[in-house]
Order: C-alpha cells, then structure tokens, then sequence
C-alpha cells in the first residue's frame, strides 16, 4: 500500500529537508511504501530543489491559496492513502506510517488531529490559540460536530472519500471545511498530536486569517446547500 503524503510550500528552504527526513526515516521502519509530494508556489528561496535532492516529487503551483494547492496535491497524488503536513516541522511526520495503520486497522476512512494534546511551549501564541478556540467553538456549533482542533494541518485518509466531499474553499477555511465534510459525511475520528514550535517565518495573520476562517463558515452553513 502506498501514502501519498502531500506539503504545500512556499519558501520552506530552512526546514523543508527536515521533513522529508523525518518522514523517509519514518516509513524506513514502516512496510508501507510513500511518495513525498510538495506542492510549491513559486518559491524564490530554493525550497524545489533541497525537496526534489531528497527525493520528493514537487508540483508547480503557481496560484496563492492553501485550499489550492492541497486541491492541486489532491489530484495529482497516486497513493492508496493520502496524509498530509505542513512543511515547518511543527507537525510530528514520524507519526504518519503509525495514523494509516490506525486507519487501515480501525477501519476509519479519515482522520484529522488535535495539535492541543501535546502543545509545545512557544509552538502557538496566545493570539493563534484564542483565535483557535473561536473557530472551532463555531464550527462545532454550527455544524453539530465535536472536535477539539478545527485548523489542524495534519490528516490521514483515503482518497475516494473526497468525492463525497463539497470543499468549495482556496484558502485556509479548507482546512476546518474538510474536517466538516469528513466529520459529518465520513467514518472519522480525530486524535490528539504533538505540536512544535515552527521553523523559518510565520505566514499566517491572525486577524485576516482568522476572519476569513471565521466568516467561511457561516457562508457555508447558512448559503451552500446542507452537507
């Protein structure tokens, strides 16, 4: 069985070779083959090359957008199983062989985590965290769901349950979007992960990004048809 496990980057020159050794180290002691795929838009800093010296396959992606680049990793992927991962080591990828065999023996068919189980010291700042509980407090309670983390960037799944899935997003709501469609349309479960602190720069805005997290949702509940 082969995982697709798909990073989107854009300039993740400092810590994009550390992944993908965390994760060929981890498959290195797994029985499941791995394809390590980013998906790159348009990085200046090199980060195409050090992941094609490691061994990964790189899509171009020129569009800006993290619901597009999953999208464009989604469909060129080729994996009986994809998993996916930020490319800033926050997330522990020596755990992805580990959730597939979760998901194969468990006979689940998505699985999303929980970065507040094991949250590192400095990994989030007060702000994010705040923002975090707003988020998903919203989306459990506009969408009858219970889950702890709504942004997580780390899942575990099969492919085919996509085609279930409405995912209408571009952008960062993609990421609570999908742990909608899977939570609602799909045998999922979420599980709690360590989280550490980010190498390299953060991209992300509190405030913009927050609010267009924030605001998705209630345009996906109340003006897209019923999930």
């Amino acid at each position: 069985m082969k995982v697709s496990v798909i990073i989107p980057t854009m300039n993740e020159a400092e810590s994009i070779g550390e992944v993908l050794d965390q994760i060929d180290a981890a498959f290195s002691a797994s029985d499941l083959e791995y394809e390590a795929m980013i998906v790159d838009t348009s990085s200046t800093d090199g980060t195409p090359e050090i992941a094609r010296s490691k061994g990964a396959r790189v899509v171009d992606e020129p569009r800006r957008g993290y619901g597009v680049a999953y999208k464009t990793g989604f469909a060129a992927a080729d994996g009986d199983i994809f998993a996916t991962l930020d490319a800033d080591c926050t997330y522990p990828a020596e755990i992805i062989p580990d959730l597939c065999r979760k998901l194969i023996d468990e006979d689940l068919e998505f699985i999303t985590t929980n970065r507040f189980g094991d949250l590192e010291e400095g990994a989030m700042s007060p702000m994010h965290r705040f923002g975090n509980w707003v988020l998903t407090f919203t989306t459990n309670l506009l969408f009858r769901i219970r889950i702890k983390d709504s942004q997580s960037g780390m899942w575990v799944f099969f492919p085919e349950v996509l085609d279930r899935f409405e995912l209408n997003s571009d952008g960062m709501p993609l990421s609570e979007e999908i742990k909608i469609e899977a939570m609602r349309k799909a045998r999922a479960v979420e599980v709690p992960i360590s989280y550490r602190r980010r190498v390299g720069d953060v991209k992300l805005s509190s405030w913009k990004d927050g609010g267009e997290d924030f605001f998705y949702l209630w345009r996906k509940r109340f003006l897209r048809p019923k999930a």
